[in-house]
Protein backbone atom coordinates (compact mmCIF):
# COMPACT_ATOMS: atom_id res chain seq x y z
CA UNK A 1 0.00 0.00 0.00
CA UNK A 2 1.68 3.12 -0.72
CA UNK A 3 2.47 5.56 2.01
CA UNK A 4 -0.54 8.52 2.60
CA UNK A 5 0.54 12.04 0.83
CA UNK A 6 -2.01 14.06 2.41
CA UNK A 7 -2.55 17.44 -0.39
CA UNK A 8 -5.43 20.41 0.20
CA UNK A 9 -7.24 22.03 -2.66
CA UNK A 10 -8.53 25.40 -1.62
CA UNK A 11 -8.75 29.07 -3.83
CA UNK A 12 -10.71 32.31 -3.40
CA UNK A 13 -10.77 35.82 -5.17
CA UNK A 14 -7.28 37.34 -5.33
CA UNK A 15 -6.41 41.50 -4.96
CA UNK A 16 -4.51 41.48 -7.85
CA UNK A 17 -4.42 38.30 -10.58
CA UNK A 18 -0.46 38.59 -10.11
CA UNK A 19 -0.26 38.13 -6.43
CA UNK A 20 -1.42 35.48 -3.94
CA UNK A 21 -3.18 37.86 -1.44
CA UNK A 22 -6.95 37.07 -0.84
CA UNK A 23 -9.99 39.61 -1.22
CA UNK A 24 -11.46 37.43 1.82
CA UNK A 25 -10.17 34.86 3.67
CA UNK A 26 -13.47 34.26 4.96
CA UNK A 27 -14.76 33.61 1.76
CA UNK A 28 -11.60 30.68 0.79
CA UNK A 29 -13.28 27.32 -0.71
CA UNK A 30 -12.06 24.62 0.67
CA UNK A 31 -12.64 21.94 -2.21
CA UNK A 32 -10.78 19.15 -0.37
CA UNK A 33 -8.61 16.65 1.22
CA UNK A 34 -7.05 14.25 -1.17
CA UNK A 35 -5.08 11.17 -0.17
CA UNK A 36 -2.08 12.06 -3.14
CA UNK A 37 -0.96 13.99 -5.61
CA UNK A 38 -2.86 12.61 -8.81
CA UNK A 39 -6.12 13.40 -7.04
CA UNK A 40 -5.64 16.49 -5.56
CA UNK A 41 -4.45 17.64 -8.95
CA UNK A 42 -7.65 16.15 -10.81
CA UNK A 43 -10.00 18.23 -8.23
CA UNK A 44 -7.92 21.54 -8.72
CA UNK A 45 -7.47 20.86 -12.08
CA UNK A 46 -12.07 20.85 -12.73
CA UNK A 47 -12.21 23.71 -10.41
CA UNK A 48 -9.24 25.97 -12.21
CA UNK A 49 -10.85 25.22 -15.58
CA UNK A 50 -14.28 26.09 -14.81
CA UNK A 51 -12.96 29.50 -13.81
CA UNK A 52 -10.57 30.25 -16.16
CA UNK A 53 -12.70 33.19 -17.53
CA UNK A 54 -12.49 34.55 -14.13
CA UNK A 55 -8.88 36.30 -13.72
CA UNK A 56 -9.29 37.00 -10.15
CA UNK A 57 -10.44 32.98 -9.17
CA UNK A 58 -7.27 31.31 -8.40
CA UNK A 59 -7.04 27.80 -6.86
CA UNK A 60 -3.77 25.84 -5.12
CA UNK A 61 -2.93 22.62 -4.44
CA UNK A 62 -0.91 22.42 -0.70
CA UNK A 63 1.16 19.66 0.59
CA UNK A 64 -0.48 19.18 3.81
CA UNK A 65 1.96 15.89 4.60
CA UNK A 66 5.55 18.41 3.82
CA UNK A 67 3.91 20.23 7.11
CA UNK A 68 3.04 17.17 9.22
CA UNK A 69 6.25 15.69 8.53
CA UNK A 70 8.74 18.52 7.77
CA UNK A 71 11.85 16.13 7.89
CA UNK A 72 10.70 13.43 5.57
CA UNK A 73 12.60 13.67 2.36
CA UNK A 74 10.92 13.83 -0.55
Amino acid sequence: MAKQLLHLVFGGDLEDPAGSEFVDTNDLEIVGIFPNYAEAYRAWRGKASATVDDAHRRYYIVHLHRLMEPDDKP
